[in-house]
């Protein structure tokens, strides 16, 4: 199963983003091997629809999971709309890898 976590920065030790379509990064996080990757938001500057863009490229990447700190009503539909599951997360005050590893509970 891949999830993907919505983080600032490039790296396991980077904070938790709270925002999905805008967060800068995306760890990418194969459940069952443990293995993480990290890709650029390249949409984040983006004028409008970037959730709906982003949603395709969680999409395209096979997804099931996302967990973020909040989505937008197109974004939360369209995330509904292909079954991806959504995990929010009120709390910034975590780093991407404590995430992980509550997954991993």
């Amino acid at each position: 199963m891949k999830t993907i976590i919505s983080s600032t920065g490039d790296n396991l030790k980077s904070p938790f983003d709270l925002r999905f379509g805008r967060a800068g990064w995306f760890c990418l996080l194969n459940e069952e091997t443990g293995e993480t990757s990290f890709f650029e938001n390249e949409y984040k500057d983006e004028y409008h629809g970037v959730g709906g863009k982003v949603v395709e490229k969680v999409v395209e990447l096979g997804v099931t999971k996302v967990i973020s700190g909040d989505f937008g009503p197109k974004a939360k539909d369209l995330l509904e709309k292909f079954n991806i599951q959504m995990v929010i997360i009120p709390d910034d005050n975590q780093m991407v890898d404590e995430i992980i590893a509550k997954l991993k509970q």
